[in-house]
């Protein structure tokens, strides 16, 4: 029998405020301002014989919460590694800390629903 590979994914929020400071004075994302932000974390992997899990969500969850309190309710430019919190320096400092902890990460995408907007970091 072929062996599969599989992907799995878990969802999260986070709401925090955050400024650009690359931007003029006058402009709108210069001023403090928040969002409501959502992320997924996904890892590949092959079925555990015992188990039929890639990993347990429970344990995945349990990670990504303490990331997520490093985060939510939070000033994103006082997070260490965050000084410039875009989308991208976001979904790479989740990837990051993430990456140890929870083999076969393959992927951390964070979005802004209400924006429209998403930024994925993969590994490859």
């Amino acid at each position: 029998m072929t062996k599969l590979a599989l992907e799995i994914s878990k969802d999260f929020t986070f709401d925090a405020a955050h400024h650009f400071g690359h931007k003029d004075a006058d402009h709108p994302f210069s001023r403090l301002h928040g969002h409501s932000f959502a992320g997924t974390v996904t890892l590949q992997g092959s079925p555990a014989s015992d188990s039929g899990m890639v990993r347990d969500f429970w344990e995945i969850e349990a990670e990504i919460k303490t990331l997520r309190d490093q985060l939510d309710h939070r000033l994103l430019n006082d997070v260490e590694g965050l000084e410039h919190p875009s989308l991208e320096a976001i979904a790479t400092w989740v990837f990051e800390r993430l990456e140890a902890k929870l083999p076969g990460l393959v992927a951390v995408e964070i979005r802004r629903p209400s924006c429209g907007e998403k930024a994925v970091v993969r590994r490859g």
